[in-house]
């Protein structure tokens, strides 16, 4: 699978709610690629290379990951914490755009390492508004973390070295 270095990742189980966020994409000029994940098990497979997507080059992450939190197979928070508890996916920015209303879910989110929350309004002129602001700040203004490599993990990783006291003071 190709994809591009700066492309969207929509994870929606919903066609109208996907149908809806790729037209609010289109109408703002945004032209990033857009690959839709519709499950929560289909969007870690996506990420981790793993089953239909194990070709998929895993030094390419996403942008921005657009996450709903009501999805099947495996729920939005759920992909989000096994997305942050691996080092190769711990960085995508990941926005959590759903309907849902629970204080629960906010909290939640945020506490798994969620970079943004945004309820979907339910106008479309309102959705577009949206879309074209989270375009603007996620693939324009915000600088993205480039994922380590092992090596560099490691590096990143191992304790500081201590310098010799010197022994005149």
């Amino acid at each position: 699978m190709k994809t591009d270095r700066h492309f969207i990742f929509l994870v929606e189980d919903n066609a109208d709610d996907e149908a809806l966020t790729l037209r609010a994409l289109k109408k703002n000029n945004i032209s990033n690629q857009v690959i839709v994940a519709r499950d929560g098990a289909e969007a870690l497979e996506f990420l981790f290379a793993q089953g239909q997507y194990s070709d998929r080059d895993m030094t390419i992450q996403p942008q921005v990951m657009l996450l709903d939190l009501n999805l099947p197979k495996i729920d939005g928070l759920n992909v989000l914490r096994k997305l942050r508890s691996d080092d190769r996916t711990k960085l995508i920015p990941v926005v959590i755009l759903t309907s849902s209303k629970e204080d629960q879910d906010i909290i939640e989110g945020y506490s798994l390492g969620a970079n943004s929350y945004v309820r979907k309004p339910v106008d479309f002129n309102d959705f577009s508004e949206a879309i074209r602001q989270l375009g603007l700040y996620w693939l324009i203004l915000n600088e993205v973390a480039k994922v380590p490599q092992t090596d560099q993990m490691a590096q990143i990783n191992r304790p500081p070295v201590k310098e010799p006291r010197s022994l005149n003071h």
